[in-house]
């Protein structure tokens, strides 16, 4: 449970904590199990601190420092985490639904489980960050760094990755259908039996890229680069092809059925 002292100054508000932290930078905070909805905390410096089972619900944590701090099972549904830094951070199954998180760092976090459905993740940097399990289902992740990001069994569907560097990311068995992931970096990413229906990938960059036995039925891969792109035993029935670069691919085992391919000839 909570240090009620280490409360007692949280709730002064952020500039009470910023100076109170300053003056003790040794001390090992402990918030967890606090219930503090729209608690106003920004620029605070909550680095290292428990905050496991918090209630940080449409609280404003603008530009706050939360590196290496304890989140699991936290709840910061519509929090406002403008550019803060979230790097190396712990919200293992934690409730972000919801959160602004523009232009944050996300970077080498555990974020296994975690709930970032309809999200704000605009500009974000989640780089080298555990995310396997985790639902990102109708969040904006545009223009965001996930390079080498683990998304093992996660769910995008209907997410915006429009432009994201997905580079050497790993989304093995993650739900990606009718995904927005046009203009897309995924050089070497590993997409082995991802479910890409109905996903939008035009003019992505697919590179290497691992989609053996993934599901593209009806996927849109107009004008994508595919070079030397792993397809072995995917589904592409009624995908779209045209334009797109397939040179030196593995196409062993492709179903093509009904598939626009980069000749513009129907295969049947």
């Amino acid at each position: 449970m909570a240090n009620q002292e280490h409360l007692s100054f949280l709730r002064a508000g952020a500039v009470k904590w910023i100076e109170w932290r300053r003056q003790n930078p040794l001390v090992q905070v402990d918030l967890s199990a606090a219930n503090l909805p729209g608690v106003n905390l920004r620029g605070a410096n909550l680095q290292g601190v428990n905050l496991t089972k918090v209630n940080l619900a449409h609280a404003l944590l603008v530009r706050t420092n939360l590196n290496g701090a304890d989140f699991s099972d936290a709840d910061l549904h519509q929090a406002k985490l403008i550019e803060a830094n979230l790097s190396q951070g712990n919200f293992s199954i934690a409730n972000l639904s919801g959160a602004i998180l523009t232009q944050a760092d996300l970077s080498q976090g555990n974020f296994i489980g975690a709930n970032f459905s309809a999200a704000n993740l605009q500009g974000a940097v989640i780089t080298d960050a555990n995310l396997i399990g985790t639902d990102f289902s109708n969040a904006n992740l545009q223009d965001t760094d996930l390079g080498a990001a683990k998304l093992n069994r996660s769910n995008l569907c209907f997410a915006n990755l429009i432009a994201a560097n997905l580079i050497s990311a790993n989304l093995t068995e993650a739900n990606l259908y009718e995904a927005e992931i046009m203009t897309a970096y995924l050089y070497q990413a590993n997409l082995y039996k991802t479910n890409l229906v109905k996903a939008h990938l035009g003019n992505s960059y697919l590179f290497r890229a691992n989609l053996s036995e993934a599901n593209l039925i009806q996927a849109d891969l107009s004008w994508a680069n595919l070079r030397r792109a792993n397809l072995a035993g995917a589904n592409l029935s009624g995908a779209n092809l045209r334009g797109a670069n397939l040179q030196g691919a593995n196409l062993n085992g492709v179903n093509w059925q009904n598939a626009i391919m980069p000749d513009g000839l129907m295969y049947q």
